[in-house]
């Protein structure tokens, strides 16, 4: 599986932007798949999560709720990431990723696949 990102770039506070995330196989209606940042010096943190087991399940980290939804178009192949009322620490590189259990949504070491990563930058 191939990932690929979008979306990134410099914002100010306050402002908004979409991340998209394209698969090269139909992975998204299977399994868990999520967003996560890495600031410099950071450890890569888990940012939203959609996972579909016996239904549709969301996860965000406490500091995004209300502010990023993640939604998918599974036939597109596509996962997205709206990011609202963007802050300053909200800077990091963003990854993609895939090939969750849906055991801990939010941890890094449940995916398989990777996306390269596209930088936003909040001032």
């Amino acid at each position: 599986v191939q990932l690929v990102e979008s979306g990134g770039g410099s914002v100010q506070a306050g402002g908004s932007l979409t991340l998209s995330c394209v698969a090269s196989t139909n992975t998204y209606t299977t399994h868990c798949v999520g967003w996560f940042r890495q600031a410099p010096g950071q450890e890569r943190e888990g940012v939203a999560a959609v996972y579909t087991g016996g239904g549709t399940t969301t996860y965000y980290v406490d500091s995004v709720k209300g502010r990023f939804t993640i939604s998918r178009d599974n036939a597109k192949n596509t996962l997205y990431l709206q990011m609202n009322s963007l802050k300053p620490e909200d800077t990091a590189m963003y990854y993609c990723a895939a090939g969750g259990l849906g055991y801990d949504p939010l941890d890094r070491y449940e995916y398989n696949y990777w996306g390269q990563g596209t930088q936003v930058t909040v001032s």
